[in-house]
């Protein structure tokens, strides 16, 4: 079977579902912010939902408001799905989950219309609020399709702006009736830009990504004394913020000494009252470890975990942890693995096996079914940024493994799968 992709419509969807909560970094560049189950990421849904629909594919919206749509078939066999997330970040690129998704609708697009009558449908989705960026854990959506979570927990987590994710999926129209955990489907691949340098540096174009590393992300609170900070002496301070940084600065030591692929990362800092002439009363910031070894990335939480404690008492403060998210490393199938790899060598492709370090929605998906993901170059390794950039090529080379990839997979049985 061969099947040509529609690149020229590929690129049109990406720069058409980029326009809605199109932002402008600092250069100039052309990003997006879609915030999960905000009212730009509802214009976002209906707009593919609509493109979907018009491909007469079947629709379906869950509890959380995953949106599943699946080429009508005959054979009632499960799926070979596709799909990733089009909520961004704040400060989000064009590219970021948006291929996959739009991918994925080209996939079936092309299949539909060169008439290809395929042992199994083909299925793509997006997964609700895969970033994590407003609601945490980040993969909730794809979280709960595989059972991981509940409905009902998902309903009653609150964002960091302090909404309510029911509230706010009522709002934009998608809290949906379908079942949840959703049907596995036989088989699942994922396209997605790199998110990283190591494609570009090695001049590859493209990743059989083998699997995802794991991923701890851990909420911290300091107290102190607020006070003056011009009459308060240094020996006399109760800093929260003093011990923030030192807490970083060592943070970056523990990982320099593991090497990689360890790294460590404080993404979020609020000091209250956060004014220049006070000494904080509490410095609130967040952890981000993560390693493909999860004895060692066990290791590292306990490390910090005792850092912060040891740090927090030399300065006299109380301290308050709470875990957001928590996922061991996934190792994906790899009968799929090789069918990626295969699919980029015959088409002229280089191709590298790589891990991922960032999280997706496959390595949900990798629990109830064989799974793999596809990797596009990503330039400077600029992701989760208005700078994000895949050269048009890669993402239509992307694009055109992916469909190379899910026509082998609707002809392969495995197993485990009906």
């Amino acid at each position: 079977m061969n099947v040509t992709v529609n690149g020229d419509r590929l690129l049109q969807r990406l720069d058409e579902l980029a326009e809605i909560g199109a932002i402008v970094g600092a250069a100039g560049e052309r990003g997006s912010a879609r915030l999960a189950l905000t009212a730009e990421d509802g214009l976002g849904r209906d707009l593919v939902v609509k493109w979907m629909r018009d491909l007469g594919l079947e629709v379906s919206v869950d509890g959380v408001g995953n949106v599943i749509a699946t080429m009508p078939h005959a054979s009632g066999l499960r799926p070979v799905m596709t799909g990733s997330h089009i909520d961004t970040v704040a400060t989000g690129g064009r590219f970021d989950g948006n291929l996959g998704v739009l991918a994925g609708l080209e996939v079936i697009e092309s299949v539909m219309s060169a008439g290809l009558e395929l042992q199994r449908p083909l299925a793509v989705g997006f997964f609700t609020d895969e970033e994590g960026a407003r609601f945490a854990p980040d993969m909730l959506g794809s979280l709960v399709y595989v059972g991981g979570m509940t409905v009902e927990e998902a309903l009653d987590i609150r964002a960091v702006d302090g909404a309510r994710f029911g509230d706010e999926l009522a709002a934009i129209g998608y809290a949906g009736g379908s079942p949840c955990p959703g049907p596995a489907p036989h088989s699942f691949v994922e396209l997605h830009i790199e998110q990283g340098p190591v494609l570009e540096a090695e001049g590859l174009q493209i990743g059989a990504v083998t699997g995802v590393q794991g991923i701890s992300w851990t909420k911290v609170t300091l107290r102190g004394q607020s006070n003056h900070a011009g009459t308060t002496p240094m020996s006399m301070r109760k800093d929260p913020a003093a011990a923030l940084f030192e807490i970083g600065a060592e943070l970056q030591r523990i990982v320099a000494r593991i090497g990689e692929p360890q790294v460590g990362t404080i993404g979020r800092v609020e000091l209250i009252p956060n004014l220049v002439n006070v000494v904080p009363a509490s410095a609130t910031f967040t952890v981000d470890v993560r390693n493909t070894d999860d004895e060692t990335l066990v290791s590292v939480e306990r490390e910090v975990d005792e850092l912060i404690r040891q740090v927090a008492d030399r300065h006299g403060l109380s301290v308050e942890t709470e875990t957001l998210a928590r996922f061991a490393p996934v190792v994906f199938d790899d009968r799929v693995v090789e069918i990626v790899e295969r699919a980029a060598m015959i088409r002229g492709r280089s191709v590298k096996r790589m891990p991922s370090g960032a999280g997706h929605d496959a390595q949900m998906l990798a629990r109830v079914c064989p799974s793999a993901m596809v990797f596009t170059p990503s330039v400077r390794g600029v992701s989760h940024n208005p700078a994000e950039v895949t050269a048009d090529e890669d993402l239509v080379a992307g694009c055109q493994v992916l469909c190379d990839v899910m026509l082998e997979l609707s002809a392969t049985t495995f197993e485990e799968a009906k």
